[in-house]
């Protein structure tokens, strides 16, 4: 490990080139258009209020990855059944998705914390998971020809034997590989977000992710709908090759646009994190122990909310379909109906609960666009400051020269004179459609309220399948539910979000006194705060929506063992009691919400 002095040089934020060598020359360090500004101006300029476009290219990729998401919850058991996968065997692979999460995400937001590429921290783990979202989508869709290819069958062979167990066993460790690789990029996008916007506008940054969501979602199973084959024929010969390739392309562009036009925080200009230290799951595990004892109570309260809250909706999210499907054909059903009708008549029933979902999509893309206008902010800005271009370019453009340590007159004279610029700018009240906008808030209608109201809601919608008994019914339920959704996709990541980034931006506030005051260890007495940083804290707020998933995959399998019935047999109610069981976990997690605190002041902070 090098001695502190020289990593301060190459770390501090308030160290720059000194043309002259001596520590008062204020002169040759004074904040003007030169490139060799003060890192206490570069600091600043990130926590400067952001536009609106700006925050839709810093969220624009989590769009892709919905889509993914929708075609693999819309279309993935459809397509393990037809490889001939029995349904134990496809409820085994579906819990790639929870499993992956509680582990890989906090791993990767550990490791993206300590990462030091120049071009930032988020950016790498973005690019290298949609490369392995797209590559394994690939291989799980034309698993089928991969195996055919490399076995040598003949082109007359059955599908049966050899074929088939290997074409199984390939798409069983794709469809794993595929949610690590989902997991990846989600976990890198959400901190790239936190990253990206000041604490006051966590709130706005997370509502355009949400609206961006519900887009991808209406896309998905639109997509998901429609005869692509018959349009798209150029992407594949089957539904499923065409979604995958679609997907894989949305997502490539999107995250492309994202990192080419949004900038992140140069790592290398951070303190060091550990980074000469084992990254291995020891590591990983005693980091994760000291994360979870060192939450702030906020997030540790979005947690736990977060854990009921996803008891009930995992569910809902993967036998919703299921539910609806059941009410169509409970009248249709007759003794003795062969196999090929059954079978045919429960097709017509998916497309009616994938309508259904499509319906829910839409409602809930609509609440996403008007709930942020009329929530109040959580966080407000300190400053009425002035808003970013559209992408933030960096105040260091030249190539870095030997760095001495500045004296606190120079930082005080760069600070008064960044002061008074912001000063000189002007400073108008809202006007036309933002100031329309503004004016729609309800006053103390805040996120918690709005959040803890949709839990009700979803409750409610869940206990009312004890009346409902008619598809168009259940379809209004589920459209109704399309609001709770809107909350759950926002809600929570704009909570965690916006207390990550204001206990960021007080740590940085900290370091820059400290470093007035001549303390040199300003950065290492901060190393402890390495759990406190974006990427962990995220990950095991993944960890809290994952691990219940697991819980209720457990409680619903033994619901089916007990209650289900056959296929061609009416009055199957085994779903309607694993959604009644949501309602009861979105009880819990109404009640905390309800405890949960409005907003935490600087002298809360949990250290």
């Amino acid at each position: 490990m090098a001695p502190k002095q020289t990593r301060i040089s190459e770390r501090s934020p308030l160290i720059i080139p000194n043309r002259s060598g001596h520590d008062d020359d204020v002169e040759s360090t004074r904040l003007s258009s030169s490139p060799t500004r003060s890192r206490s101006s570069y600091d600043k300029y990130f926590e400067e209020s952001k536009s609106t476009l700006y925050l839709i290219l810093l969220t624009l990729s989590i769009g892709g990855l919905q889509i993914v998401w929708s075609i693999e919850l819309s279309n993935g058991s459809p397509y393990l059944l037809s490889l001939g996968m029995s349904k134990a065997l496809v409820a085994f692979v579906w819990l790639a998705g929870p499993m992956t999460g509680v582990l890989v995400q906090p791993y990767i937001g550990m490791i993206s914390d300590r990462c030091q590429i120049s071009w930032g921290k988020r950016k790498p783990f973005m690019l290298a998971g949609t490369a392995g979202v797209v590559g394994t989508s690939l291989l799980l869709a034309y698993a089928r020809q991969i195996v055919f290819l490399i076995g040598r069958f003949n082109a007359d062979a059955v599908y049966e034997g050899n074929w088939k167990g290997f074409t199984i066993a390939l798409a069983t460790v794709m469809m794993w590989c595929l949610d690590f690789s989902i997991n990846t990029v989600q976990a890198s996008i959400r901190a790239f977000i936190v990253d990206g916007a000041p604490a006051h506008q966590q709130e706005a940054a997370n509502a355009w992710a949400s609206r961006i969501v519900g887009i991808g979602n209406v896309f998905g199973y639109i997509a998901g709908y429609l005869d692509l084959p018959r349009h798209f024929w150029f992407l594949g010969k089957e539904q499923f090759q065409v979604l995958v390739a679609f997907a894989s392309i949305v997502l490539t562009t999107l995250v492309l646009i994202s990192v080419l036009t949004v900038r992140e925080r140069n790592p290398q200009d951070e303190p060091d994190m550990g980074d000469d230290e084992n990254l291995g799951f020891i590591t990983f595990f005693k980091t994760v122990l000291t994360s979870i004892r060192r939450l702030p109570t906020p997030i540790y309260t979005v947690c736990q909310i977060q854990f009921f809250s996803w008891m009930g909706w995992f569910p809902f999210l993967f036998y919703i379909t299921t539910y609806i499907g059941q009410l169509y054909v409970n009248p249709r059903l007759e003794p003795g109906l062969p196999d090929e009708d059954v079978n045919n008549l429960w097709g017509q029933a998916t497309r009616v609960g994938t309508f259904a979902l499509l319906i829910e999509a839409v409602v809930s893309l609509s609440a996403n666009v008007l709930l942020p206008f009329l929530v109040e902010p959580t966080y407000k800005p300190k400053d009425n400051v002035p808003t970013t271009p559209l992408t933030p370019a960096s105040p260091f453009t030249t190539k870095p020269r030997p760095q001495m340590r500045r004296s606190a007159s120079s930082f005080n004279a760069d600070m008064g004179l960044h002061h008074e610029l912001n000063q000189s700018r002007p400073k108008t009240a809202p006007k036309g459609l933002h100031g329309a906008l503004e004016r729609l808030r309800i006053p103390g209608f805040t996120l918690r309220r709005a959040w803890f109201m949709s839990q009700i809601l979803f409750a409610l919608c869940m206990f009312s399948t004890f009346f409902i008994n008619t598809p168009l019914l259940a379809t209004i339920m589920v459209a109704v539910v399309g609001l709770s959704w809107s909350l759950s996709l926002w809600a929570p990541f704009a909570l965690i979000s916006a207390e990550i980034s204001r206990r960021e931006e007080e740590r940085r506030t900290r370091q820059r006194k400290r470093l007035i005051n001549g303390d040199t260890d300003a950065f290492f007495d901060d190393k402890d705060e390495e759990e406190d940083r974006a990427g962990i804290i995220l990950g095991l707020h993944n960890v809290a929506v994952s691990a219940p998933q697991v819980i209720a995959t457990l409680v619903c399998s033994i619901i089916f063992k007990f209650l289900q019935k056959p296929r061609n047999v009416p009055g199957d109610t085994s779903v309607a009691w694993a959604l009644r069981l949501s309602g009861v976990a979105a009880l819990g997690a109404a009640y905390f919400t309800w405890k949960m605190r409005e907003s935490v002041s600087e002298d809360d902070d949990d250290e």
